[in-house]
């Protein structure tokens, strides 16, 4: 069963970034990441705002896109990033269970 709710460095450790960049990516994508606050102050992601970063990182760092351009992009077609992220998110675990394979033979 999935979680419902992420603290901050579980979604950096899912996405493999630092704390600050997911930090600047919900601050500077507001209108689609709306993390809740606990009572110290602390964000917690739920599974959709993981959905949105793992988009937006995907555009910054495999497109290549700027911060503007990735707000762009997910303004205007956001559907197909979101497809594409998660074909991709198929295929790796696909490989990972190939290198499994492999290393069991």
């Amino acid at each position: 069963m999935a979680k419902l709710i992420y603290t901050m460095g579980e979604v950096a450790t899912e996405l493999g970034e630092n704390a600050s960049a997911i930090r600047y990516w919900s601050n500077y994508f507001e209108k689609f990441i709306r993390p809740q606050r606990n009572a110290k102050g602390n964000r917690l992601y739920h599974a959709d705002d993981v959905e949105t970063l793992k988009q937006i990182q995907y555009l910054l760092k495999n497109q290549g896109l700027t911060l503007e351009g990735a707000k762009q992009r997910l303004t205007e077609d956001r559907r197909s990033v979101d497809k594409r992220v998660k074909a991709i998110g198929v295929l790796k675990e696909i490989r990972e269970q190939l290198v499994q394979v492999r290393k069991a033979l």
